[in-house]
């Protein structure tokens, strides 16, 4: 069947749903590296370089409609290509209001048709996997989830509000991906975007519903991972790439999330100057705006009319956005109209595919009430840091030293914004009250093994060996098998912290890497994959030659990945010149 040449317009020539919401196909494609020059898409012809009109971009229609491909220019010649699939980021914030609700939601989370709704998947496809975070010492544990959105033309609702009916049956994309840490105290909440183009590898997968074997790969983009049997790949890529364990994910496709967008109510937003990108259709005047509905899509995927036209500026006006709806959700009466809430609900679980431990409506109302304790000023958007990928511009790979940082903190469980709590100053001569080292036992457990690597056969034996040659003699090894990113020693009780911090400094391990555990009985050392070799811990891991010591972790993310705090009422955002009006 043709597609009409006019944007959200089926063969008939009527809008589709896709084109009553402004939505369209055009922002899909690799446009270089970020801040690269973009050829204007509305050039069609030789010569034609798109309306000029002083420095800013043409202003739409008087009545505000995006002009279409037919009200283009001159000669009316061939509209550009459609373009494949389209973001849909916007979904997740509809996700995330259904999390962070108010209990007047509670009388409808236990409706048994809706537990019906949830679709399961597998965690983890990987061959191997993360251990589980320990607790901390009043037995709390942070919270890693890992929100996906898939493009998935894969049912007739999907095809109808996404359109590109050419994509039906192709394996679904994760074109967005966030990473939600909620600290062990739910004291605050640390969210990374990676972005859609980012090189990484991608491990060896099985798809568990055919048997499938994707071979591990080092050449395709993060969102590729969902093909390589679904998100449970892209869990394993996300943990091989960061080294945190992650306890659970959720994934929403197009299907049932526009009633989601409206329910959540008017959000507002900033731009420094008048906006309008004609691709989705957004135009705005400087300043603040209180959108929704159509306003509220079409914010969440402009892409060119943002910072420098890369999906980075997406990304940023994204973050904007979630933080000003949970400000919007915690202070008002939002969303307290018990059909408003009913529906939500209903579109919430029809939309959502969720890991076997979500499961349930029950487990996901916990999680929701779980999350919502966070104060929205405690709220830090970033992005993940990057470099345009040298093998191809159109992509990036991660900053070698500012993306470690960020893993690193959420591994530590530090929040972004450097509001922890100070934590208990240790006496100075803490390590001198330690008993004799034979009089130390210590556990140590081999954790080596990652998403990516076999563990270091015979690892802990050559640490406690280690040990004891510098008089630990009650050091022995356990078994049970480990895998884990940091090298950590835990203890028990604060009574045994001196003698914590006595192994500590016999192998040159830092002090903040000694941390009190209710999973543990006593001093444990899990030898973690950043030392996989030699017997001191690595200088260029944090060790230090002389043994232990002060050194200090970072303290907030670092600028490089454009934090937003969620208390932040100013945030603007910056709008690319060629798209003002």
């Amino acid at each position: 069947m043709r597609r009409s040449n006019v944007r959200g317009s089926g063969a008939d020539g009527r809008p589709d749903r896709a084109g009553e919401l402004g939505w369209d196909d055009s922002l899909y494609e690799d446009a270089g590296a970020p801040g690269m020059p973009r050829q204007r898409g509305y050039a069609r012809h030789t010569g034609d370089h798109g309306p000029h009109h002083g420095d800013g971009h043409e202003a739409p229609d008087p009545d505000g409609r995006p002009r279409s491909h037919a009200d283009g220019p001159g000669d009316g010649g061939p509209p550009p290509p459609r373009r494949r699939g389209m973001r849909i980021a916007r979904w997740f914030f509809g996700i995330v209001a259904f999390l962070i609700l108010g209990t007047a939601a509670a009388g409808y989370l236990y409706y048994r048709d809706l537990n019906n709704n949830l679709e399961k998947d597998r965690l983890n496809l990987g061959k191997n996997k993360l251990d589980e975070k320990q607790p901390n010492a009043d037995g709390q544990t942070p919270l890693d989830i890992l929100l996906l959105g898939s493009d998935s033309r894969n049912s007739d609702e999907n095809v109808r509000l996404g359109g590109s009916r050419a994509d039906r049956g192709r394996k679904p994309l994760a074109d967005v991906q966030m990473l939600l840490h909620v600290s062990a105290d739910r004291s605050n909440m640390s969210v990374v975007s990676v972005p859609r183009d980012t090189r990484v590898t991608i491990p060896e997968c099985t798809d568990p519903d055919d048997g499938t074997v994707y071979p591990e790969t080092t050449t395709e983009t993060i969102n590729t991972s969902l093909q390589h049997g679904g998100p449970g790949c892209t869990v394993a890529a996300w943990e091989a790439m960061t080294g945190v364990s992650i306890d659970h994910f959720m994934m929403i496709d197009f299907a049932g999330v526009v009633s989601m967008a409206d329910a959540v109510g008017g959000v507002p937003v900033c731009v420094r100057d008048n906006v309008y990108d004609e691709d989705s259709g957004l135009r705005l005047e400087e300043g603040e705006t209180t959108i929704k509905g159509e306003q509220a899509l079409q914010w969440l995927r402009t892409r060119h009319g943002f910072e420098d036209g890369s999906d980075i500026g997406r990304t940023h006006a994204q973050h904007q956005y979630m933080n000003s709806m949970a400000r919007q959700l915690k202070e008002g009466a939002k969303l307290s109209d018990p059909g408003k809430l009913r529906r939500l609900a209903e579109a919430a679980t029809n939309a959502l595919t969720v890991d076997d431990g979500l499961g349930d409506l029950k487990k996901l109302y916990d999680l929701g009430n779980d999350i919502k304790r966070v104060p929205p000023e405690r709220i830090t958007m970033t992005t993940m840091p990057w470099v345009p990928d040298p093998q191809n511009t159109a992509h990036v790979v991660p900053n070698e030293e500012d993306a470690p940082q960020i893993w690193s903190m959420i591994r530590n469980d530090v929040a972004f914004d450097g509001k922890d709590k100070p934590k208990k100053k240790k006496p100075d001569d803490l390590v001198a009250q330690a008993e004799p080292k034979a009089d130390i036992p210590v556990l140590v457990q081999n954790g080596t093994g990652t998403t990516m690597y076999a563990p270091v056969t015979g690892r802990a034996g050559d640490i406690a060996e280690a040990l004891a040659g510098d008089g630990f003699t009650q050091a022995a090894t356990d078994a049970t098998p480990k895998s884990q990113a940091d090298t950590t020693i835990s203890y028990a009780t604060e009574e045994q912290h001196a003698n914590a911090l006595a192994v500590a400094k016999s192998i040159g391990l830092p002090d903040r890497a000694v941390k009190e555990s209710s999973g543990v009985d006593g001093v444990t050392l899990v030898v973690g994959a950043d030392w996989r070799e030699g017997d001191a811990y690595p200088p260029d891991a944090g060790g230090d030659a002389d043994g232990g010591g002060e050194e200090a972790g970072p303290e907030k993310a670092p600028e490089s990945s454009n934090p937003l705090a969620g208390g932040n009422k100013k945030a603007c955002m910056d709008v690319n010149p060629s798209y003002t009006w």
